[in-house]
């Protein structure tokens, strides 16, 4: 017997539904989708829905960890140790979901975003540091970790700011020496 949880039917429901809302979150901002408009868009009922998700707001969160995931193409990074072209498809994924982020997510929710992309960044960074050193260090890799995916995330937000006519790749680049002499010591 199937697990719930790996039941291709609702492997398959769950999908639809995050599916639907990223089709409406194209045409509204997320303040102006509602439960009936996704269970409409995804031909569904509110029972279906509340099956897989909390509320809208669960929705959004798992539905961006999922599209971050995929953006950060997590499992290249697994048995990794950190290098400047792990840093660079890093700081691109997260610049370029961002971006794409920008024109869908009302202002309101960048808070939300922000603490998904940390959260996500700082496991891969501890999963990457764990290759270069043993787990006797555990708490000073997972506060390393901490500290890379603020650092990263900060940089993605100030390139936003002030250097996007700046490729990600080449305005990341200017800071990868002095991190990775870091990270070697």
């Amino acid at each position: 017997m199937t697990s719930s949880k790996t039941d291709p039917r609702v492997l398959r429901t769950r999908k639809l539904i995050m599916d639907a809302f990223i089709e409406l979150s194209g045409k509204k901002e997320f303040k102006d989708i509602t439960v009936k408009d996704l269970t409409a868009e995804a031909m569904i009922n509110r029972a279906t829905f509340y099956y897989h998700f909390e509320d809208i707001y669960d929705l959004l969160e798992k539905a961006l960890s999922e599209v971050l995931f995929v953006n950060l193409d997590s499992h290249w990074f697994k048995g990794k140790e950190p290098d400047e072209d792990s840093l660079v498809r890093i700081f691109t994924a997260i610049t370029n979901f961002q971006t794409s982020l920008s024109n869908r997510c009302h202002r309101g929710y960048e808070d939300t975003i922000a603490r998904i992309i940390r959260e996500q960044l700082q496991v891969i960074f501890y999963q990457m540091l764990l290759t270069q050193k043993n787990t006797e260090e555990d708490a000073a890799l997972n506060m390393t970790a901490v500290l890379l995916s603020w650092g990263i995330y900060g940089a993605s937000v100030e390139w936003r700011r002030s250097a996007r006519e700046v490729p990600p790749e080449d305005y990341i680049k200017l800071a990868i020496p002095y991190l990775m002499s870091g990270l070697k010591s």
